[in-house]
């Protein structure tokens, strides 16, 4: 609280003040910014190959590496999975793009 000018961090985009900081590291953990989103990432887990290329790239930790074993159709055993955490992602699509695989789609966000 006292971090954001001594005030109550803004609960969504039109409480930002002007030009729309981010006051400090780590601090857009702390907001839903899931309404700032038109296109919403969906993981084919078929196709992810457990790269961690979404998960280092996302500016947003909305990538989650879970311990969660998934087995594929062919029967290849992973340990961990990706999934998106929707409430921190706003969509900016940089999981999809740098994907090598193709397994992050980008989808209109319905509402």
């Amino acid at each position: 609280m006292d971090r954001y000018l001594g005030k109550k961090y803004p609960e969504t985009m039109e409480d930002l003040p002007i030009a729309a900081i981010v006051p400090w590291p780590g601090s857009t953990e702390e907001v839903d910014v899931s309404s700032w989103r038109t296109f919403r990432p969906v993981i084919n887990q078929e196709k992810c190959i457990r790269c961690r290329l979404c998960w280092v790239y996302c500016p947003d930790s909305a990538i989650l590496e879970l311990d969660k074993e998934y087995t594929n159709k062919q029967g290849k055993k992973f340990r961990i999975t990706f999934e998106v955490d929707y409430q921190h992602c706003k969509g900016c699509g940089i999981c999809a793009f740098e994907c090598p695989v193709n397994a992050i789609e980008m989808v209109p966000e319905e509402r």
